[in-house]
């Protein structure tokens, strides 16, 4: 049993890379593993300031629902990370919080990754964004285990239709 942490940053809730958690989430259940699911959406993130108090204290000085979401990914053996593409990158949400790392940084190795990635162009227009999130990640420590490709989905329900669906549910399903 493992303790899974699925972070969406989708801002349509609902939408293709929403539904792509809820397979990861129901097939990691199924195998009687312990799932948090995060959409950032409902999560209130404010930008970095480059303040660097974090520095002296190890927490950040701005209060948001950021230090919750450290904390529920430092409890994960296993941390999925999914988000639409937009303009060739990742969801600007997501961005925000990845930002947020800095007073955690130095503790938040030793996962195993899986991506889900999604957007309207085929997989060679959403690789920038695997490139970006394996770059992040693996500087932390962790190692993509698995990249769920939500390829050619735009409107909200397309990827319903997609071989994406069953590799978010098997991937998690084995996880």
């Amino acid at each position: 049993m493992k303790n899974i942490v699925i972070i969406g940053a989708s801002p349509r809730a609902g939408g293709n890379s929403d539904l792509l958690c809820k397979e990861f989430e129901r097939g990691a259940l199924e195998s009687g593993n312990n799932v948090k699911t995060i959409f950032l959406e409902e999560k209130e993130i404010h930008f970095c300031k480059a303040c660097y108090a974090c520095f002296k204290s190890g927490e950040c000085i701005i209060e948001d629902d950021v230090e919750q979401i450290l904390n529920d990914i430092q409890w994960a053996d296993v941390l999925v990370i999914a988000t639409p593409t937009y303009f060739l990158t990742m969801n600007a949400k997501l961005k925000t919080l990845i930002d947020r790392f800095l007073p955690r940084w130095q503790n938040l190795s030793g996962h195993e990754i899986y991506l889900i990635i999604t957007g309207h162009d085929s997989k060679s227009g959403l690789k920038l964004v695997a490139t970006e999130l394996t770059s992040i990640f693996e500087n932390l420590g962790n190692r993509i285990s698995g990249i769920i490709w939500g390829e050619r989905v735009w409107q909200k329900g397309e990827v319903k239709n997609s071989k994406a669906m069953a590799e978010a549910y098997n991937a998690g399903r084995n996880v």
